[in-house]
């Protein structure tokens, strides 16, 4: 007679401290977000609020140009930090207990980076880097644990743990070349920051899941539409609260519901991870994102705004997106009933 304790051990193995940190299969089935994945991204909806909350106020007292330029550099590094970690987990993911402490230090630094989202709009990144730099050790120690256990790729996770350090430390050395350099030097070290995956994979490259990469893209986009909602049920709790509940209120709800639920429908009315067929066509997706990210959650700074001229805006680009919308369903159904037909 078999004893049902032992079952249930055997059926639920005990989480070992730390196991061989092997290449993925890219073909693994099924593979999909892990709770751990999610708890990240949760510390990234605070960041992104912060910088849609730090555009708002930029755009809310006139500073166009610096409040856009401000974003952009501070969703860049937000946008960065969660790729440099969905592309290793999605190819490294062991989810052991060295695995779990080490994404924790990682997920220390990103709190840290979104604390320190107020003070990048004013100029000043020492709470940011304090925390970049805090997400690059922990990054770091996986890269190099992943080269000790994959002798396939050694070669290529060393060059990714070599380059961050590198790049981490010209990071540190932009805080006392900042007053003098401006944002110029950011941009030449972000842009080698960019350049780091494309030296690192040559050799050989990582074993990323389409489909993983496809769902984790898919939920950060998620993130950013729900901050995009959020700004726009407080525009319009503000506009009620000040008795200001007229026909131009009713035009930026209806304008920014239109935008937010158009956006959505049209990212992911196709599955993304047929377009995911090698690494140059990867790498062109997952760079081109950034675009996809930042506007979609600056569409939310953009609804709280409130001038006359934007409501119109914002409900003609809301109806805009709508027609386009509706000619892609007619275009698709369409092409179904000929299929049918044939």
């Amino acid at each position: 007679m078999s004893d049902p304790h032992s079952h249930h051990h055997a059926a639920h193995p005990r989480r070992v401290f730390a196991k061989p940190m092997r290449a993925r299969s890219p073909d693994e089935q099924p593979r999909a977000s892990t709770p751990l994945e999610l708890l990240f991204d949760l510390v990234f909806v605070v960041a992104v609020a912060f910088a849609g909350a730090g555009l708002h106020h930029a755009l809310a007292e006139g500073h166009v140009a610096h409040g856009l330029q401000s974003y952009g550099v501070v969703f860049a590094v937000i946008w960065w930090a969660w790729m440099n970690f969905s592309w290793f987990a999605s190819a490294y993911d062991t989810d052991d207990v060295l695995y779990r402490l080490t994404v924790f230090v990682q997920l220390l630094g990103a709190l840290v980076i979104a604390a320190g989202m107020p003070s990048a709009f004013e100029g000043s990144f020492v709470i940011g880097t304090v925390g970049y730099t805090l997400m690059r050790i922990g990054t770091v120690t996986q890269w190099l644990r992943a080269a000790k256990n994959d002798p396939a790729r050694r070669v290529t996770n060393m060059r990714y743990a070599k380059g961050i350090i590198a790049i981490q430390l010209c990071w540190i050395a932009n805080l006392f070349l900042a007053p003098y350099t401006g944002l110029w030097t950011f941009f030449l070290f972000f842009a080698f920051e960019l350049l780091i995956p494309l030296w690192a994979e040559r050799p050989t490259q990582t074993t990323w899941h389409a489909e993983h990469i496809a769902e984790r893209y898919g939920l950060f986009t998620i993130i950013v539409l729900g901050e995009s909602i959020l700004s726009a049920s407080s525009a319009l709790q503000a506009g009620m609260a000040a008795g200001h509940w007229n026909l131009a209120l009713m035009w930026i709800a209806l304008g920014g519901a239109l935008i937010v639920f158009t956006m959505w429908w049209l990212y992911f009315d196709e599955p993304a991870h047929h377009l995911l067929t090698s690494t140059k066509a990867a790498f062109v997706w997952g760079y081109a994102h950034f675009f996809v990210f930042s506007s979609a959650a600056a569409v939310g700074a953009l609804l709280i705004v409130g001038t006359s001229l934007l409501y119109a805006t914002v409900l003609w680009v809301g109806l805009l997106m709508s027609v386009m919308l509706a000619m892609k369903l007619f275009v698709n159904c369409s092409d179904q009933k000929e299929i049918q037909t044939k």
